[in-house]
């Protein structure tokens, strides 16, 4: 709209200034409804609207989001109805709420204070009360105290009050009881002392480091309880931006009310070709999150439309792992379940003129800006026809498919909503040869289980017009599709095609290695499921995509394991060691608290005799400064034994090797106390230990500006070591695969599923404090 004369007269009519008239014109929507709702205004008062009514007539303009609208707030405003900018907000939120005629005029003007006359005494009277019950603190904290919490408690009584009127009444109503301000009280209040320079550094490096995301959060059903998300209520859909409104909406929703009775419902649908991985976590932690903190239910459905990639392992497979999460579904559905009702709603788009059959081949539709289709405005006879042949077999695969006709936020045109396939359904067979696409499937499976609140990662942002199309064009119950940031990780790669890629390669064993970032690999490493959804409320329901540390993962795990993993003594490089005055002949049996913080957790005995096995770091031929622990002529404390011991001989091999130590015992306290303990065994378990260090050298594996050579250049070769005549006691003989313990002084280990009779397999979880060095 060209910045006329006319236009900027007619704005500069209601009180705007110039500078602003001109900034409005510049928004041609804005200007459009500005100009209807000032000429309609005109046509009322005449040519003169006083500055007060144009404020309101502007802000009508700018903040309606139902055009239609906008001719009965401008006759509520133009004959004195709405008077101030609060009764307009009200008014703005009772429209959006009743999206249908007529409205209730009766209602509407309760609901917004039109007659509602607040008076002085009024306004003296809420004041009054509310300076009352603070007195004592006002009294105290004199003009520091916060004047905003009572001029809050007097509007609270008076919702239609004016603002300025209850602010001044505040000032007069203080300034009697408190006097003029003193020198005290202008003095500035003094600030909270500043965090160390170093602390702070180190504080905004982690903000920085992981997306401005702290550790410190509320709890994830904090985060997604009642109003925390600002998501519509159940039945409320309308309420939403951008929900298209049609003639069918409030009986659909009045139905959906009915089946559901206000529950809210979400769902979690994962494809059934891969396995689940951290990002997933998040996923699940927020659909079935949502559910369960607002009293609702969840589904786990399974997005089975490619029969190509499905295999039944990983339909097993991810149920396991939502119920590993804690998270027990409402019910389990497939897209299959549906495939008759969306192939006869697919009939009836076509009938309605919505889609149409198109040849194109594939390769001709891919890219940003393919040729539109020839056979976009074929006849719906033809289409049906040809449609039923697609189901019937009569076309090879990619010769033809269904189109639904819609231009995407994304600028897609006419996405695909069936293609041919010529293979077997794991669950169907050969019944069906025509399978439906994501676009067409997803929002018509949520509306078929009446999904509330459909939550979606944020590259399904560009889908959210043609969910809220397609439901509308076939006249069903239409869910509203909220979007969220995802959750990735440094150091790894979590698609499908690069993990197959790293198996072939065999840089890993399988999908669940615990070098990986699949949550069935997270499993077997001993993550603990509460560790990863404490990470998950952590990390915290945000929009923006969201790429953290892998160690911030690990200080979950060692929360949650430091109080659940019992403690245990094992030796993973043993340096054979014997007492050569040993107090007895028969071993001693020596009691280790399980959790030594809490010794009502109970006590493990383990066996103390002449011949035990140390940590081979733990001795040194030679003592550097600064070195605590054995030493010839330093003797060392054994964790547990009450017994200290000293070098007596150094047994070498023919290559000048530490084979074994000869020591003497001495009661603790007896002796002065020595500068360490250290952990040891004695008539221990032979185990197998894998010790896991991350699986790439670069933070971003997959960016070929730090990897050029690809993320299989980028393998770490130290990502695995096998420790395959570690030592424990025996203590743990009995455990079972993925029971935890803390080895003490080592770090947290899982018992891996490897394990036999023969020989226990344990894999460390994490270490027991972060490696500096990776941070």
């Amino acid at each position: 709209m060209a910045a006329g004369p006319d236009a900027l007269s007619l704005f500069a009519a209601i009180g705007l200034s110039e500078p602003k008239a001109r900034e409005t014109l510049k928004n041609e929507a804005l200007s459009a409804l500005l100009r209807e709702a000032v000429t309609q205004a005109q046509g009322i008062l005449g040519p003169t609207v006083d500055k007060a009514t144009g404020t309101l007539l502007y802000n009508v303009a700018s903040r309606l989001k139902d055009q239609k609208r906008l001719r009965f707030l401008v006759g509520c405003i133009t004959s004195r109805k709405i008077l101030t900018d609060l009764q307009l907000s009200a008014a703005l939120e009772y429209v959006r709420s009743h999206p249908l005629d007529p409205i209730d005029m009766a209602d509407f003007e309760h609901k917004c204070g039109v007659g509602v006359v607040v008076t002085p005494e009024q306004i003296e009277e809420a004041v009054e009360a509310a300076i009352n019950k603070h007195r004592a603190e006002l009294l105290s904290e004199r003009y520091r105290f916060n004047m905003g919490l009572l001029m809050g408690e007097a509007r609270g009584s008076l919702r239609w009050a004016d603002g300025k009127s209850i602010k001044n009444e505040v000032d007069l109503q203080v300034l009697h009881l408190l006097g003029p301000k003193t020198e005290a009280d202008l003095e500035k209040k003094q600030k909270a002392g500043k965090a160390k320079p170093a602390e702070v550094e180190r504080q905004q490096k982690a903000l920085e480091e992981n997306g401005g995301v702290t550790l410190e959060t509320k709890s994830l059903m904090e985060q997604l309880r009642g109003e925390a998300l600002k998501f519509h209520k159940p039945g409320e859909n309308y309420k939403t931006e951008g929900y298209v409104i049609t003639p069918h909406t409030m009986a659909l929703m009045k139905q959906h009310l009915e089946i559901t009775g206000g529950q809210v419902r979400t769902r979690f649908p994962p494809e059934p070709n891969g396995i689940l991985h951290i990002g997933h976590a998040k996923a699940i932690n927020f659909n079935f999150g949502y559910a369960k903190a607002n009293g609702g239910v969840c589904f786990l459905r399974y997005d089975d439309t490619n029969p190509e990639k499905e295999e039944e392992k990983y339909f097993t497979a991810i149920r396991d792992m939502v119920e590993w999460l804690g998270y027990k579904p409402h019910a389990v559905t497939h897209a299959s379940d549906y495939f008759d009702q969306l192939y006869a709603w697919a009939m009836e788009l076509i009938q309605r003129g919505h889609a149409y059959v198109c040849h194109q081949r594939v390769e001709e539709i891919k890219g940003h800006n393919p040729p539109p289709s020839p056979w976009r405005d074929r006849p719906v006879e033809e289409s049906l026809l040809l449609f039923q042949g697609m189901k019937k077999g009569k076309f090879e695969e990619g010769e033809a498919t269904l189109r639904m006709k819609l231009v995407m936020e994304d600028g897609k045109l006419d996405p695909v909503a069936y293609r041919i396939k010529y293979t077997p359904h794991h669950r169907s067979g050969d019944r069906w040869c025509i399978y439906p696409t994501y676009d067409y499937t997803h929002c018509l499976c949520d509306s078929v289980e009446h999904i509330t609140h459909s939550l979606c990662t944020k590259e399904f942002q560009a889908r959210r017009s043609s969910y809220f199309w397609l439901c509308n064009a076939l006249g069903v119950y239409c869910p509203v599709q909220w979007e969220y940031g995802r959750l990735n990780l440094l150091y790894t790669v979590v698609s499908k095609r690069k993990i197959i890629r790293l198996v072939e390669a065999g840089a890993v064993r399988d999908w669940d290695d615990p070098r990986l970032f699949t949550l069935t690999a997270l499993r077997r490493r001993g993550f603990p499921p509460e560790a990863i959804n404490n990470f998950c409320a952590r990390v915290g329901v945000t929009v923006a995509q969201t790429t953290m540390e892998p160690h911030l993962l690990e200080a979950c795990v060692r929360e949650v394991l430091n109080e659940c993993a019992p403690r245990a003594m094992a030796v993973l490089e043993p340096l054979r060691v014997t007492i050569t005055n040993f107090p007895t002949e028969k071993a001693l049996e020596v009691l280790v608290p399980n959790f030594p913080a809490d010794e009502t957790k109970g006590f493990h005995k383990v066996p103390f005799q002449a011949t035990i096995y140390i940590e081979h770091s733990d001795f040194r031929e030679v003592m550097d400064k600064g070195y605590k622990r054995l030493a010839p002529g330093q003797p060392v404390g054994l964790r547990h034994a009450g017994y200290v011991i000293a070098v007596q001989n150094v047994i070498k091999d023919a290559g000048g090797q530490v084979m074994q130590l000869e020591v003497t015992c001495t009661k603790s306290n007896s002796v002065e106390k020595p500068k360490a303990f250290i952990h040891w065994v004695s008539d221990p378990l032979v185990c197998e230990v894998r010790l896991y260090e991350r699986l790439f050298l670069h933070k971003n594996p997959e960016d070929p500006a730090e990897v050029p050579a690809g993320f299989l250049s980028d393998l770490n070769p130290d990502s695995l070591r096998v420790m395959d005549s570690a030592l424990a006691d025996r203590s743990i003989c009995s455990a079972k695969p993925f029971d935890k313990f803390q080895f003490e002084r080592l770090g947290y280990f899982s018992v891996d599923p490897d394990s036999t009779e023969g020989k226990m397999v344990l894999n460390r979880t994490v270490m027991l404090k972060e490696d500096p060095g990776k941070v």
